[in-house]
């Protein structure tokens, strides 16, 4: 039997658990890394400061993990919105710790990850400020240090801002193309047109589906790039204003390229030259040069030819400010976080986040630990095995255990030989700056994370511990599988269902417009980028419930052949659009596929509580 059989009869569990993410390696991010948490903590021992330098170089470290290739002004956001929690955190468990007890610091602590659980369903950013708002407080309830609160939660924030002003410093190896500032959002726009013209050459080919799903996320990507915070509403220099317009060029050649890729015919070689050129010239900050135009045969490639021209134009202007997202009201975000999907993740997290303190304040009051007062590892382990963006419940378990007893072995290997303190500052250098390459895979993330903790506990004056690190990352292991399949209110698969809903509504919205003959373009795109954005967050809920244990992905079945559903009726929207444009009326094809995509869905919708969506009388 050959590697490749074996490799595909894998569990799904388990081969989510085998697979890591590839690519160059991020030397930018790995500076940082080394610059960030080993100095801070180095500075502090000097200064006679460790256990505020322990603190510092820990929010530098979970800052470092939310370190992901963008833009400089998304950095911000990305990084500096979970430090804030996270100081909130331990300020709210260092206090807690203090002057409660074992039974109201638990409850305490409970409700806290009831909270943080249900906000981290509103996004990427919000769940990375829902996991260090935990790991924080029990970090504050249980890390016996001199310091008092506020100057605790100070220093947290302190190291995770010294990371934020080096991503803000420090320019991208390479980047030499104008202004080093914007060169996240060059590289991010430079890319959509890439995959436009990747998705030209798979035209009619097999490739075209992974290709169109590689020009969204290309297209989420440079959005999020290019819309950070901001002191002004708008751009407010050339070079950021000219690229907003070149990515706003981009939207009318990528629907052009989807309307082509529905037609399903293959089309010219040269017809992927222009948005190459254009590619090149956004990373290179240059001209566009003369532009190959392609045959304007059919309304798909009229609209491209006409989205080039337009391209042209835009890129030698300074101008545009309008990045087609649909800003999320408070009500939308209330809504996200106590709907369905948010309820169910609330709960988890804090039936997980609860037991897990309890059990540990269990251990702790009876003397287990001995006279290291170290119980915050139990709770702070199972924040991390219950976040289902890190994968598969049985796939984190099992990368979680793993990567601790190597963390572990490893560490008291180098314990053992480096001198103190300034091998283990050494040693602390060394592990931010490998996790950057280590997040491709959890169990190589967890693995440096515990050396590094390790490293920082024994700076702090504790003796060296892994042994006691293992014993209570696998107990965390087993609350959380416990707990991950124990019933629950509600109907299951919440999380999932709701980005579904979340996609129908977006893919009907978009539908309607078009079929309103409405002349507003620039809503068009908002919609549609809301509709495909919306279908991809969809789309990785429902892999990663595929890669669930039986008993777990069971509840959402089906959800991936609607969600196959709405992407077709999308795509075929666009298609539409594009016709629309060029003719002024849909063919019969055109109104068929829609009729039969509308037929199709309704017969899927209802085991995942979508929703109808109907043609408009007047088709």
């Amino acid at each position: 039997m050959s590697r490749r059989t074996v490799a595909l009869s894998l569990p799904p569990w388990l081969a989510h658990a085998l697979r890591a993410q590839r690519g160059p390696v991020p030397w930018s991010a790995v500076t940082r890394g080394a610059l960030s948490a080993g100095p801070l903590l180095l500075v502090a021992v000097l200064v006679d400061r460790t256990s505020l330098g322990v603190l510092a170089a820990l929010g530098a470290m979970l800052a470092g993990i939310n370190d992901r290739p963008g833009s400089r002004r998304a950095s911000v956001k990305r990084l500096g919105g979970p430090a804030l929690a996270g100081a909130s955190g331990l300020l709210v468990g260092t206090y807690a710790g203090e002057h409660v007890g074992a039974v109201v610091l638990t409850l305490l602590l409970t409700g806290i990850g009831l909270f943080a659980g249900g906000f981290s369903a509103v996004g990427p950013v919000a769940s990375g400020a829902g996991t260090q708002l935990l790991v924080a407080s029990a970090i504050g309830a249980g890390m016996p240090l001199p310091e008092p609160g506020w100057q605790r939660a100070l220093a947290f924030l302190a190291g995770a801002a010294w990371l934020v002003g080096l991503r803000l410093a420090l320019p991208t190896p390479g980047a030499i193309a104008g202004d080093y500032r914007f060169d996240g959002e060059r590289d991010a726009v430079a890319a959509v047109y890439d995959a436009i013209a990747a998705l030209l050459d798979a035209t009619g080919g097999p490739e075209a589906t992974a290709r169109r799903a590689a020009l969204t996320a290309a297209l989420d990507h440079a959005q999020d790039a290019l819309a950070g915070p901001r002191l002004r509403r708008y751009a407010s220099s050339a070079a950021e204003r000219r690229l907003h317009g070149q990515y706003a060029a981009a939207l009318p050649l990528a629907e052009a390229a989807t309307a082509l890729a529905w037609a399903g015919e293959a089309v010219s070689a040269r017809v992927g030259e222009g948005p190459r050129r254009l590619a090149a010239a956004v990373r290179d900050n240059a001209h566009t040069g003369p532009l190959p135009a392609p045959n304007r045969s059919a309304p798909a490639l009229r609209a491209l030819d006409d989205a080039l021209l337009h391209a042209a134009d835009a890129f030698d202007q300074a101008e545009g400010s309008d990045l087609h997202t649909r800003r999320r009201t408070a009500t939308d975000l209330f809504r996200t976080a106590f709907g369905a999907g948010g309820r169910e993740y609330g709960f988890r997290v804090a039936l997980c986040f609860g037991a897990s303190v309890a059990v540990a304040q269990a251990l702790h009051q009876a003397r287990w630990y001995g006279l290291h007062e170290h119980w915050y590892w139990l709770p702070a382990t199972a924040v991390f095995l219950v976040k289902p963006d890190l994968g598969p419940l049985a796939s984190r378990v099992l990368c979680r255990a793993a990567g601790t007893v190597l963390g572990a072995v490893l560490f008291a290997g180098f314990a053992a030989v480096l001198p103190r303190p300034e091998g283990l500052v050494a040693l602390v250098a060394l592990s931010g700056a490998l996790i950057p390459v280590a997040t491709r895979h959890f169990a190589a993330q967890t693995a440096v994370v515990t050396v590094l903790v390790l490293s920082l506990v024994m700076v702090g004056g504790e003796p060296q511990a892994s042994a006691g690190r293992i014993g209570e990352t696998l107990m965390a292991c087993a609350i959380v599988l416990i707990v991950g399949h124990l019933p629950m209110p509600g109907k299951r698969g919440g999380g999932v269902r709701a980005r579904l809903v979340a996609a129908g509504d977006a893919a009907r919205a978009y539908l309607v417009h078009v079929l309103s003959e409405s002349g507003d373009r620039a809503e068009r795109w908002t919609l549609r980028r809301e509709a495909y954005r919306t279908l991809a967050e969809a789309r990785g809920a429902i892999a990663v419930s595929a890669a669930e244990l039986p008993a777990l992905a069971r509840h959402t079945e089906g959800t991936d052949e609607v969600a196959a559903v709405l992407e077709r009726l999308v795509d075929t929207t666009t298609a539409c659009a594009v016709h629309l444009d060029d003719t002024g009326r849909l063919t019969r094809r055109h109104i068929e596929q829609l009729t039969e995509l509308l037929q199709e869905f309704e017969r899927g919708r209802g085991r995942v509580g979508l929703r109808a969506i109907e043609l408009p009388v007047a088709v």
